[in-house]
């Protein structure tokens, strides 16, 4: 895996946001994201500012993908929120930002990293996608919510000048 396909991975997942409160905030943030995608705001950028994903950023930050998932890219990131994150069990993000846990954190985050810009009207079609991390995350499409390893979409499509963020609501984990 080339240093450049690891940004990708990293691309934020979601958090469980199906109370009222929640889906006004994704929706400010879609709207946001919008807004920054326009004014030429990466992946991170957009995630940074967002407010949701400080957990994901400082993530981010600790494997030392920063620069990559501001690269060119396309990538497409299905984003755990902070909320998301929060539901780990006690102590586990914690572990992970330790320097000695840098790999397991890169493989995580690139797990979430879907090289290329993949649109929801894309991903409706797919059974599974190659992640950065090298594995592939299985979707589906069940009762007109979309899956990725179990984790749901809450939001789709916000865009960023250097791919698409897809709003997940759970961590998902390389060989679960």
């Amino acid at each position: 895996m080339t240093r450049h396909a690891i940004p990708a991975a990293l691309s934020l997942t979601a958090a469980v946001l199906l109370a009222a409160p929640a889906q006004a905030q994704m929706a400010g943030y879609a709207k946001d994201a919008a807004a920054q995608a326009k004014a030429g705001a990466d992946i991170v950028e957009v995630a940074a500012t967002n407010g949701s994903f400080n957990t994901l950023v400082a993530a981010v930050q600790a494997a030392g993908l920063v620069e990559t998932l501001k690269g060119e890219g396309p990538f497409t990131v299905f984003a755990p929120t902070d909320e998301a994150f929060a539901a780990l069990p006690a102590g586990t993000v914690e572990d992970l930002l330790k320097p000695e846990n840098r790999e397991t954190l890169v493989a995580i985050l690139t797990y979430h990293v879907v090289p290329g810009r993949v649109g929801s009207a894309e991903v409706v079609n797919l059974e599974e996608a190659r992640t950065v991390e090298g594995s592939s995350v299985a979707i589906e499409v069940r009762d007109g919510a979309v899956f990725v390893d179990g984790a749901r979409v809450v939001k789709a499509d916000v865009s960023a000048s250097n791919g698409v963020i897809h709003v997940i609501d759970k961590v998902i984990l390389p060989g679960d």
